[in-house]
């Protein structure tokens, strides 16, 4: 028979085994001399032993006497004692090598080939291929703790990488954990986690009042600039119901912009074309006064009624007139060419001895007594309608009638109390209609 490992004995011990595992021996110990040196290995008390040929018992071994260290250096350097000095009173000591890593068994389910016997080849056995788990970096660890030599320090070493290994991965975890606990509890939102009994727990509280916290608390950043709200667009009667500042004395430039643009005839009768010319510097929306002027002249109660004319704004060329928006001291210029005197009560006129109808600005955005303030939408359609009837040749008329509407053609900016007949404001020329 043959033996791995180790040299037959000349005479085998009772008990002894025959195969198994190879020796090992403490790195720089003697083996002894002799077949019988070689074959015998000594315990922790210095007694005799064989190697037994059946398993290990399962009891723990007797534990080890510590053994000082001159014996054991002169023990581990063979039959020279230490430093040349004999190891007396100490027996020799022969270490039992620890038990190699333990040798997985085949599976019949991953064999590559048969196994021979002395009876023939026995077939794999056809099935699954289970994968053999390698061992973990702990039980490796362990394995070549037990492999290593004692008194090496190797397996310290082992042992302290493995347990800083072992810290390392359990923190890894933890972080990743926390971070995963904290991801739920953020899509969860406050209040997510409950207790058993199903009303919210402490946890989510305290969580919830701590983020409320938090966000009472949170720094913040540089105010930013208010964008003022656009108030909302007026309509034409709200604009033209509006009062406008400007000075009781005001004194243009007395020159002229024209408001571009064609405002077309509505319906049918004479045509007649009108320009727009507003003063430079009032101030006041032009695009407003010529929408106004175009409005009141082809409303069915102005000069237009009953498809008597028709009237359309032009830019320029042949206009029969221009209606003028300019300022007291201008208006006063141009209606004293045709020997009329409006700086008295600060009136507008038509100057019939030029192209142009004055509309007194500071009438056009402040009113009149007679109207008040509360009627500034029907005192501007009062004025446009009366200067352009001097221009159309009608002249002045008083009411007749207490308490009858004025009629178009009276001075209704003056009073509306004229021969002791008081009468109302009226903006129209058929008002009736």
């Amino acid at each position: 028979m043959t033996h791995q490992g180790y040299a037959p004995h000349d005479r085998p011990l009772p008990g002894a085994r025959s195969g198994g595992h190879p020796e090992q021996h403490e790195p720089g110990a003697a083996r002894g001399t002799g077949a019988a040196a070689g074959a015998v290995y000594g315990d922790w008390q210095g007694v005799p032993r064989a190697r037994s040929a059946g398993p290990r018992p399962s009891a723990a071994p007797p534990a080890p006497v510590p053994v000082p260290v001159q014996a054991r250096s002169a023990v581990l350097d063979g039959d020279t004692p230490a430093f040349g000095t004999p190891a007396v009173g100490f027996p020799r000591i022969t270490l039992d090598p620890p038990p190699a890593p333990r040798r997985a068994e085949p599976d019949p389910f991953t064999a590559a080939a048969f196994t021979s016997t002395s009876t023939g080849a026995r077939p794999r056995v056809p099935g699954p291929r289970l994968p053999v788990e390698p061992p973990r970096p702990a039980e490796a660890a362990e394995i070549e703790e037990a492999a290593a030599p004692p008194g090496s320090g190797r397996g310290r070493r082992l042992r302290t990488y493995t347990g800083l290994a072992a810290v390392a991965v359990t923190t890894v975890l933890a972080v990743v954990v926390a971070g995963q606990v904290a991801s739920d509890d953020d899509a969860a939102g406050p209040g997510a986690l409950a207790a058993p009994g199903g009303s919210p727990s402490r946890a989510s509280d305290s969580h919830a009042a701590g983020s409320r916290s938090e966000d009472r608390m949170a720094p913040q950043g540089p105010a930013r600039p208010e964008v003022p709200v656009a108030a909302p667009e007026l309509t034409y009667e709200q604009k033209m119901a509006e009062r406008l500042p400007i000075e009781e004395k005001l004194a243009g430039p007395g020159t002229f912009d024209t408001v571009p643009g064609i405002a077309k005839a509505p319906g049918r009768g004479k045509l007649v074309r009108y320009r727009v010319d507003v003063e430079q510097g009032l101030g006041m929306d032009a695009q407003l006064f010529a929408e106004a002027v175009h409005r009141t002249l082809n409303d069915p109660r102005s000069w237009g009624h009953g498809g008597a004319r028709t009237f359309e704004r032009v830019p320029g060329g042949e206009a029969d007139f221009v209606i003028t928006l300019a300022s007291p001291g201008t208006t006063g210029v141009w209606c004293a060419k045709s020997g009329l005197d409006t700086t008295v009560d600060n009136v507008s006129c038509d100057s019939a001895a030029t192209d142009r109808v004055m509309i007194n600005a500071f009438r056009w955005a402040q009113g009149s007594v007679t109207y008040g303030p509360d009627q500034m939408l029907a005192y501007r359609q009062m004025l446009i309608n009366h200067e352009v009837g001097h221009r159309l040749g009608h002249g002045h008329v008083s009411c007749r009638t207490a308490g009858a509407l004025a009629p178009i053609m009276q001075q209704q900016t003056k009073s509306l109390d004229i021969d002791g007949i008081p009468c109302k404001p009226n903006p129209w020329v058929f008002p009736g209609n």
